[in-house]
């Protein structure tokens, strides 16, 4: 993939002014063609690069969202990990799959010119949260397909199969508050292009637990960190309990870090608080050193 005007110059421009850790961010740069919000944004450590990095993802419901409302834990720049934020198209401006294909052009940006920008090729951990988090682990399976696996993978409060989110929501105390996934009006039947619960098998094969259940027993899968809270009403926590069981079925020596916050919803506070932005400090430092 060619390099647009836009990342060309970035990227000169970085370098024109000196090391790139000595500047800390980088901003907009493009690592796409296919739409206008194909831009990342690089958040660099202090110190000597290159460094290992975190390609994050935000939520929204596929339809809306920017990377400027993701946080850049200050506990992940002490560890030595860069972070990079990223937009791509939402699902009013393509269907799915075009948002992993973002993801992986991305990666594949980022791998390509990491010496250039900080960044240490193949040491990348994917995650996201919310519509985000179905995003990296989509993209993280097509990766390890592929035989270049993401280092980990994150997994923050996270649609995970479509075709069970109404019968996990209903299993909750209370009311969801936000459409069934199986209405045509759906964040997910949006991104589909179908309403789920007319075509649940396939909304099923094409999520995150469907593929794994559909990929080899046996095939190596990254380190995986999964929060979720105990009380989200909008993406339910068994959500999160069948990512685990369908990723140590298929590999049962994967590190899971798996957790519900007991006290937490849909992205509520403790997923900022000092505790679980350490764990996952802790997690990204483990599994994407040397």
């Amino acid at each position: 993939m060619a390099l647009t005007r836009r990342s060309t110059l970035a990227i000169l421009a970085a370098l024109a002014a000196g090391p790139v850790v000595a500047r800390q961010e980088l901003l907009d740069l493009a690592y796409s063609d296919s739409s206008p919000r194909n831009l990342l944004d690089i958040h660099l450590p202090r110190g000597d690069g290159p460094f290992p990095w975190l390609l994050d993802l935000h939520g929204g419901g596929f339809r809306a969202g920017d990377k400027r409302l993701l946080p850049v834990p200050p506990q992940l720049g002490e560890s030595g990990i860069a972070v990079v934020r990223m937009n791509y198209r939402l699902s009013n401006q393509a269907r799915w799959p075009a948002q992993e294909q973002d993801v992986l052009a991305a990666a594949a940006f980022l791998n390509r010119h990491g010496p250039d920008l900080g960044l240490a090729p193949g040491r990348m951990a994917l995650g996201g949260r919310s519509a985000g988090a179905f995003m990296a682990v989509s993209a993280a399976l097509t990766l390890v397909q592929d035989g270049r696996p993401p280092r980990a993978v994150v997994d923050f409060y996270g649609p995970m199969d479509f075709g069970s989110m109404d019968a996990d929501m209903a299993r909750m105390d209370g009311k969801p508050t936000r459409l069934p996934a199986d209405s045509p009006k759906s964040a997910e039947s949006l991104l589909v292009g179908y309403a789920v619960g007319q075509r649940r098998a396939e909304a099923t094969a094409l999520s995150p637990v469907g593929r794994l259940r559909a990929m080899r027993p046996g095939t190596a899968l990254p380190p995986l960190l999964i929060r979720h809270g105990a009380r989200d009403r909008i993406v339910p926590p068994g959500q999160a309990r069948r990512l685990r069981e369908a990723w140590q079925e298929i590999d049962p020596e994967a590190p899971v870090d798996f957790a519900l916050l007991p006290d937490e919803g849909h992205g509520s506070a403790g997923f900022a608080s000092t505790r679980t932005r350490g764990q996952l400090a802790a997690f990204l430092a483990r599994h994407l050193a040397g």
